[in-house]
């Protein structure tokens, strides 16, 4: 746009042309900030930010003895509440996944070693999930399930 292109309606008689197009661009810059600002603000809400506010998981049992071996845990979380479970087996986690969905809660992966278990509102009494995970480690290799036994308070 040039400066002879601006709609002189616009501004009062002593804005000068160059003036008035440099007004017009900085309202263009600020609306496509704030369009930008807007986009930028719907993946930070998208991105698992729930998951950066829930506790761990607190889980008592057995860890597994390494990698080829299964285990089970057991949580105590508030009926409609959430907390992080990690994978943990000494060594490199190559692979996971949901192997068994929980029926009265979620369980959302967040990245190969975490997940985050949300129970159902309202629900009290138990449910169970489990991870699969595959890796390896010096000492061992393999598939591991962990069954975790969660009762909803």
């Amino acid at each position: 746009m040039h400066s002879r292109d601006v709609d002189r309606r616009l501004a009062p008689a002593w804005v000068s042309a160059e003036h008035q197009w440099s007004i017009q661009m900085t309202h263009m810059i600020r609306a496509c900030s704030v369009l930008i600002m807007a986009a930028l603000g719907l993946v930070i809400i998208a991105a698992p930010a729930l998951a950066q506010n829930a506790p761990q998981c607190v889980v008592s049992g057995s860890p597994p003895a390494g990698w080829g071996f299964n285990s089970t845990g057991y949580i105590e979380i508030a009926s409609g509440g959430s907390c992080m479970f990690s994978v943990s087996i000494a060594g490199e986690i190559l692979s996971s996944s949901v192997s068994q969905d929980p029926a009265h809660g979620t369980l959302q992966q967040l990245n190969v070693s975490s997940f985050i278990y949300t129970s159902e509102a309202g629900y009290r009494g138990r449910d169970t999930f489990s991870v699969q995970a595959t890796g390896k480690s010096p000492t061992s290799s393999g598939t591991s399930v962990t069954t975790i036994n969660a009762t909803l308070q």
